[in-house]
């Protein structure tokens, strides 16, 4: 079973430094029919402009994720990390028993455009930390590479939670495959171009939650399509 969460459907809000899209229920946004999938909590596509970010605020009990799409974004928290996240860099913080951090545009001409992901952790009150690798485009193209995972396997960031999270970047008639486990699921974001998933074609921005399927077969139907791909529990 497949079902497509389309770009357009999303929760919208336009603050002026921030354009940002909610897959899920969050901050003003509420859709009790949307309020994650699995482990699956946040989802929200973000572009932010140059010179502006989000100030220093706190999180708990959350495993937070940041990929970048376009242009590069700041971070410091209270877990010493201060890092630039760019372009096929994978950021990981656990919030645990409490952080704080800011993420802004050091930009002066150019919009940052990300996702930040946030999946519940397998349990509370973790230590907080912050994690950060960098992927290259070589590693991801017409294939899956692993890039975050409970194990911090095949050199994945580690995150606390049985999620398996993949990148993959596929020029046009490109495809991947992924075998599901029994009870497993998936959730399949587009993040440029355009896949069909078993058939079920996928734009730019669109996810889908999959359940009760053992083998997903991602095709990209434009040049160089990019998506991640969540293996959940």
């Amino acid at each position: 079973m497949i079902k497509v969460r389309k770009a357009e459907e999303r929760g919208h809000a336009n603050y002026g430094w921030l354009d940002t899209n909610h897959t899920f229920s969050f901050n003003t946004y509420y859709d009790p029919a949307h309020m994650g999938f699995r482990t699956l909590r946040v989802i929200n596509e973000d572009r932010v402009e140059p010179g502006q970010g989000f100030g220093t605020h706190g999180h708990n009990d959350m495993e937070i994720i940041s990929y970048v799409v376009e242009g590069a974004l700041a971070h410091k928290d209270s877990s010493g990390g201060s890092e630039v996240l760019k372009p096929h860099e994978v950021q990981r913080m656990t919030a645990g028993t409490g952080i704080r951090h800011s993420e802004y545009n050091p930009s002066d001409e150019d919009r940052v455009h990300f996702y930040q992901i946030w999946i519940v952790p397998e349990e509370n009150g973790l230590e907080p930390g912050y994690e950060q690798t960098y992927f290259s485009p070589e590693e991801k193209k017409g294939k899956l590479r692993l890039v975050a995972s409970k194990g911090g396997d095949d050199g994945s960031v580690k995150i606390n939670q049985d999620v398996a999270l993949y990148a993959s970047i596929l020029g046009e008639g490109e495809s991947v495959t992924h075998e599901l486990a029994e009870g497993r699921h998936a959730w399949v974001q587009v993040i440029k171009g355009k896949v069909a998933l078993n058939g079920v074609e996928l734009d730019a921005s669109d996810g889908a939650a999959v359940s009760e399927e053992t083998r997903l077969e991602i095709e990209s139907v434009a040049d160089d399509s990019e998506i991640l791909l969540f293996d959940l529990n």
